[in-house]
């Protein structure tokens, strides 16, 4: 088995999608000050940070998408979203501010030889951490799913999935038909994913805990996929 890191970085003065609060990390207690407090030499350092529930690598709650006052946040969700098989498909080819569509989907699985099961966790490979990380068109130049695709992952039965980009929806949309799409189903999903390419066309199992904050609209995550390298 080899362990795949999925996760962003998280600093000072990386990129947060616009209007979040942007990521704040401070050095909070050094070793000259605790050293004062021990004897025989001990002592310690910490940092502290302040980041918005929607920064980093995140998963969506319920609540974020949907206004209803019984949407569960993030502490209300089952474990079992954020845990199981998964597969990542390619549609880096796809352009920036254009909608990924069910064909592309469909043109994906069959480029792969691999199918999208029911109860699958499924991740899209658009490219844009690769191409764009720490820098400003991270936010603005990316593809997303528009109404076709994000209907053809209702149809699919796919449980949770997530994209390498600030949200799964067109940058230049107006609408979101992803996220409106997870408020009526109900699935949630994964942003600022990385190192998708190492995944592209195979099955693994992924998981992606997210911190347990109470009340939270989203939850902070190292995201990892499991890979049997003998598959």
């Amino acid at each position: 088995m080899r362990l795949v890191d999925l996760s962003q970085d998280i600093y000072q003065g990386m990129q947060v999608y616009p209007g979040h609060l942007k990521t704040v990390v401070f050095d909070h207690a050094s070793h000259e000050e605790t050293a004062l407090r021990f004897v025989g030499g001990f002592s310690f350092q910490t940092k502290g940070f302040m980041m918005n529930d929607n920064g980093p690598t995140h998963v969506d709650s319920f609540s974020h998408l949907d206004p209803d006052p019984s949407a569960q946040t993030i502490d209300q969700m089952s474990l079992d979203l954020f845990y199981g098989p998964a597969v990542c498909l390619d549609v880096s080819h796809v352009e920036a501010h254009q909608d990924i569509t069910a064909e592309h989907l469909d043109a994906a699985q069959e480029a792969h030889g691999v199918s999208v099961e029911r109860g699958d966790i499924l991740l899209l490979h658009t490219g844009t951490h690769g191409r764009y990380a720490a820098q400003a068109k991270y936010l603005t130049d990316f593809p997303g799913l528009g109404e076709t695709g994000s209907e053809w992952i209702v149809e699919h039965g796919v449980k949770t999935f997530g994209v390498d980009s600030p949200t799964p929806d067109n940058p230049v949309s107006k609408s979101y038909p992803c996220h409106m799409m997870c408020r009526r189903h109900h699935i949630t999903h994964y942003e600022n994913l990385t190192n998708l390419d190492q995944l592209v066309g195979k099955k693994f199992t992924f998981v992606g805990f997210p911190l347990k904050v109470i009340g939270a609209h989203g939850g902070p995550t190292r995201a990892v996929a499991l890979l049997d390298e003998a598959a």
